[in-house]
């Protein structure tokens, strides 16, 4: 995963999906907006105690740096589960300038169709993306514990498969910056839920794996693993290039990540 500059914002990509052609992705940071503290300052979410004229200028500002119309970004309301909208020509937009408006209650989104940012906001939680160059299909996942668990990017990628025709073995994925298995610590209400392959015990403190538990989700779809990029990077290590809400204490903002077909 490399950065990118633009002016006063800096933003990531991947490096499998930079070299393709036909789409648009990103991973945007903390920095270069106008939000004060402690959504300090490119705060990109309207579900947080941030001003919304304040998220909404954010907004503004990442879709200019990084060349997308806002009126393409759509987005949904998050709630942690395996949910994956299909998304239309007609959803085109929704969540784009404020929070009511986006699609309900689904932590992943697909389409076919260009000039769609398919939109997730994070803090912590596991970015993915996915690409099929051959179809011409994306995929945007917000991945927390709880839909990590619930298999959300294995559900995301037998959507496109089953909605779009998707190869597995045509899909390219990168998994993004989000807290790593060197900082997540965890109690009892994940270890008894998530996969003990991923519940790594240190120091007589149990730590969840988001990166390789996702990656492996990836895999068990039919996806090579050459296909699949991880940034490596954690956001609670990284605090001041990525929001996070263990590093924040539960208040803070969100970054993003988008992914358009052109």
């Amino acid at each position: 995963m490399a950065a990118k500059s633009h002016k006063a914002l800096n933003t990531f990509l991947f490096e499998n999906l930079t070299h393709k052609k036909g789409i648009l992705h990103f991973i945007s940071t903390r920095n270069g907006g106008v939000s004060p503290k402690p959504f300090n300052s490119l705060n990109i979410s309207f579900n947080v105690s941030d001003d919304p004229k304040h998220v909404l200028q954010n907004r503004k500002l990442l879709a200019n740096a990084v060349g997308f119309p806002l009126e393409s970004l759509t987005t949904s309301k998050q709630v942690h589960k395996n949910k994956v909208a299909i998304v239309t020509p007609e959803n085109r937009g929704k969540g784009s300038s404020d929070y009511q408006s986006a699609i309900d209650n689904s932590d992943a989104l697909i389409t076919r169709y260009p000039d769609i940012l398919l939109f997730v906001h994070l803090a912590d939680c596991v970015p993915i993306l996915l690409y099929d160059p051959v179809q011409k299909v994306i995929g945007a996942v917000h991945a927390g514990w709880r839909g990590t668990v619930l298999n959300i990017v294995q559900n995301t990628v037998n959507s496109m498969t089953k909605t779009f025709r998707s190869d597995p073995k045509n899909i390219y994925a990168g998994i993004g910056p989000s807290i790593g298995p060197c900082c997540y610590e965890v109690g009892n209400e994940v270890i008894n839920e998530a996969p003990k392959e991923f519940i790594i015990t240190r120091d007589g403190k149990s730590y969840f794996d988001l990166w390789d538990a996702n990656r492996k989700q990836l895999l068990n779809t039919g996806i090579p693993s050459a296909n699949i990029e991880l940034a490596g990077i954690c956001t609670m290590e990284n605090s001041d290039q990525f929001f996070s809400s263990r590093a924040d204490h539960g208040v803070t903002g969100r970054f993003g990540a988008g992914i358009m077909i052109v």
